[in-house]
């Protein structure tokens, strides 16, 4: 069987997991430009290296909570489509290499949350990783919208 790499992040005292196929680049958070009217996840854009980035904060959409910013807050620049976003994190751990028998789909009775992005959980020896698909966390038409209406 192979493996699985992905970036470990936390929201909420949470452990996420993203593939790292999907993952750019991981920098220290900035001050994000807010666009009036948008909703209530999206960060804002910020400017990195010339590109205009929309950032989401996740916490919001999945716990109504809005990001502390602390040291360790980072953004996570990862590819949603077509797109890139950036993924507010209150921190980034490690790379992990999941063993794909480690890693177990969400059981039917759960498929609200499998709408929300969260597809999987990797089982560790001391802890449980929920595995995220952004591409149902955000969708391209949200961010198509954010595209034509806001950037």
């Amino acid at each position: 069987m192979g493996e699985v790499q992905v970036v470990v992040f936390t929201l909420e005292r949470e452990e996420y997991g993203l593939e790292i196929s999907k993952v750019q680049e991981i920098v220290h958070y900035q001050q994000a430009t807010k666009i009036p009217e948008a909703p209530d996840f999206f960060q804002g854009i910020i400017n990195l290296r010339g590109k205009v980035i929309p950032v989401f904060d996740l916490k919001k959409r999945f716990y109504q909570k809005e990001t502390q910013i602390t040291e360790n807050t980072r953004i996570v620049v990862a590819s949603v489509g077509s797109f890139t976003v950036g993924i507010m994190a209150d921190e980034v751990s490690e790379v992990l290499q999941l063993p794909e028998e480690t890693i177990e789909t969400l059981p039917t009775i759960f498929a609200s949350f499998a709408e929300g992005g969260v597809y999987a959980v990797g089982k560790l020896e001391d802890r449980l990783l929920l595995l995220l698909d952004l591409e149902k966390t955000i969708n391209e038409k949200e961010l198509e919208n954010l595209e034509a209406g806001l950037l």
